[in-house]
């Protein structure tokens, strides 16, 4: 059972006739296509869970309109909109078992207690609590109440599933194994989720298309390969991926053909004639000024020693078990770079540093992208 899912112009507003009203969710427009993982990505505040409330029916829509399956639903009750939810803070009934709990959500199905049970031991195995069904919610950790209220949502029949951090209490290594089995269950059963998170991990690791959000707008709509390779804004760029995007503010300067970005009178980067496409080109001749993004993957170190690149001095050298990061004083500033393998270099060394062009992030001073890599963009699809 399977359902698209529609927020056309959705606004939430908290205190809408006061002097200044709050604004949690601006015109927030995204279709989600049956069968789909959404992920709703950002930091505390941003609206993503006043966002999830008000398809759940939790919260009244200020304006816009929700569709499930091309049925309105924003202005149904909670239980007349096909909607599964898991929240953040469990809901269990103290007074039941975890088997009761999650046997609870199939009241309304009228099945027969054979059918109930092997749906919630169904669940329960996918969600390691078969061990502790019979146990109420006072006597298990919080982890085990969170696995019991996403097992809950996961049991019952629904058009669309809604999860607010389904895992957010779970250990690491629990965490991992999970999200690999919900994503096959959800794939394997054709469910519609909607997931709200503050972990890109986890969006990044379930989500088809990731919806990340800002001060209440969304900023860009589209999967976590190109939120991270075209991010439609300097926000976007700098919040998805770990460590952050490095960015400088840089004047574009080109003779015979040679592009020098240059941060107070200093070259940061540099490329030859025929390095970088023509038409990148001709909008760095339109612009006086510009922000420069750098994945810390896309950094290039390697000894002096008449390497190609600008000097850096390294500041601190870290390995965290698969990978060195390498931070190092850069411009007026700093660079990040991520290794694969274990580099030498010890703080004060100085270093060469060198990006690719095709690994350059050219945004607008206002913070707009222009262009990644050889390819022209617009901003992104949202």
């Amino acid at each position: 059972m399977t359902a698209s899912v529609r927020l056309d112009s959705v606004n939430k507003i908290y205190a809408a006739k006061a002097k200044n009203p709050i604004y949690a969710v601006r015109d927030f427009t995204i279709h989600i296509e049956p069968g789909e993982i959404v992920a709703l990505l950002g930091s505390s505040g941003c609206g993503k869970t006043s966002t999830l409330r008000m398809i759940a029916g939790f919260e009244e829509v200020s304006k816009g309109a929700i569709s499930i399956g091309g049925r309105e639903i924003h202005k149904l009750p909670p239980a007349k909109r096909g909607v599964a939810m898991a929240f953040e803070g469990y809901s269990l009934y103290p007074p039941l078992t975890l088997r009761q709990n999650i046997a609870f959500a199939l009241k309304s199905e009228k099945l027969g207690s054979a059918e109930t049970n092997r749906r919630v031991e169904e669940i329960a195995g996918l969600l390691e609590l078969t061990r502790h069904l019979d146990r109420y919610p006072s006597t298990v950790s919080a982890g085990q109440q969170q696995r019991a209220s996403l097992g809950r949502a996961l049991v019952r029949k629904a058009d669309i599933y809604l999860l607010d951090e389904p895992m957010g209490q779970l250990e690491p290594q629990l965490r991992a194994v999970l999200r690999g089995r919900l994503k096959r269950y959800l794939r394997e059963h054709g469910l519609t989720a909607i997931l709200v998170t503050h972990d890109q991990t986890e969006a990044n690791a379930l989500a088809d298309r990731i919806a990340v959000m800002e001060g209440g707008v969304l900023q860009q709509f589209a999967s976590p390969a190109d939120l991270k390779e075209k991010p439609a804004n300097l926000f976007v760029g700098t919040f998805i991926g770990e460590p952050p995007m490095n960015v400088y503010r840089v004047e574009p300067q080109i003779f015979n053909g040679r592009i020098s970005l240059r941060a107070r009178g200093e070259e940061l980067f540099g490329y030859e004639p025929g390095t970088i496409d023509d038409a990148v080109v001709s909008l760095l001749e339109r612009r006086n000024a510009l922000v420069v993004g750098v994945r810390p993957a896309d950094v290039a170190v390697s000894p002096l020693n008449g390497a190609r690149g600008a000097t850096a001095k390294v500041v601190s050298n870290q390995w965290i078990g698969d990978q060195t990061h390498l931070e190092s004083a850069f411009g007026d500033g700093v660079i990040v770079a991520t290794l694969d393998n274990r580099f030498a270099a010890r703080a004060g060394e100085a270093l060469a540093v060198d990006v690719p062009a095709d690994k350059l992030h050219l945004f607008a001073e206002d913070g707009t992208a222009l262009a990644h890599g050889r390819s022209l963009a617009s901003g992104g699809a949202h």
